[in-house]
């Protein structure tokens, strides 16, 4: 029998893959920017969002999306204000999600609904759920696309990239809304509690197999992709969380290539 034979699962190979290919393209910024942690910060103001949703009786994803953007525009407000200390930022907006999120979902009447975004649900999506992470994904890419360049020279310097006439207000505004709102649908389907993993750790794994952005890039896709599958077919033969199981999947790849590296090296 195939697993692709039920409906939840075809759906959850689509959102998964479209989120392993889009994940890697905003992840490789924020890490060139020296901003890893910022999908630590996002996720849990998504689930203060989720308890807010669920209190005022709305779609939760919705107020994941809201409170993602508020969250990710206000760490933005606060790296310019202090620009040396710009991680302090990210610190003090998670505090703030974590804060908010503890007080609301103590007033969540069904906290099974909370808890499923905790680790995600990827095989319980909707389809009007996956129409969303379709929408943002062809957002990512697209804008990927257009303004693949002034990334590239965003992240690894903003000041170089503002005096060789990159709108870097503008990009960072437009970069800032589309993390949020991938965190935000991310949060739904491999939870709050993984999603920073899935932005960062394909990067690392991507640092170790190119040189350049573009095949760093690339290779870390090839990881996000290829992992996703090997974690939903895992989860359903095996029975376990497939969140946490492609995760896993990414660190083992990461510590399998950091071997490896160091065993060539050595022999050079």
């Amino acid at each position: 029998m195939s697993i692709l034979q039920y409906g939840f699962m075809q759906r959850a190979f689509i959102v998964g893959i479209l989120l392993a290919m889009i994940t890697p393209c905003i992840g490789i910024t924020i890490v060139l920017k020296r901003m890893s942690m910022i999908g630590d910060a996002l996720s849990h103001a998504s689930l203060a969002g989720v308890a807010l949703g669920l209190l005022l009786g709305i779609n939760p994803v919705l107020g994941a999306g809201a409170t993602c953007i508020v969250a990710a525009l206000g760490i933005e407000a606060i790296r310019k204000k202090i620009p040396r200390y710009s991680e302090m930022a990210i610190s003090v907006v998670m505090s703030a999600g974590i804060g908010l999120a503890g007080v609301l979902s103590g007033f969540v009447q069904n906290s099974a609904n909370f808890n499923s975004f905790l680790f995600g649900s990827i095989v319980s999506i909707s389809t009007g759920e996956m129409a969303g992470v379709c929408i943002i994904s062809v957002a990512v890419l697209v804008t990927l696309m257009l303004f693949y360049r002034e990334l590239f020279y965003m992240g690894f310097d903003e000041n170089a990239a503002r005096i060789s006439g990159v709108p870097v207000r503008q990009i960072n505004f437009m970069f800032t809304i589309l993390t949020a709102l991938t965190v935000s649908v991310a949060s739904r389907t491999v939870g709050a509690l993984i999603v920073s993993s899935m932005l960062v750790v394909p990067i690392a794994c991507g640092m170790q197999m190119g040189k350049s952005y573009k095949n760093t890039l690339i290779g870390a896709i090839c990881v996000a992709v290829l992992t996703t599958i090997a974690g939903l077919v895992l989860s359903y033969y095996v029975g376990i969380k497939p969140g946490g199981t492609i995760v896993l999947l990414e660190v083992v790849i990461f510590l399998i290539l950091v071997i490896f590296k160091t065993i060539i090296r050595k022999g050079h």
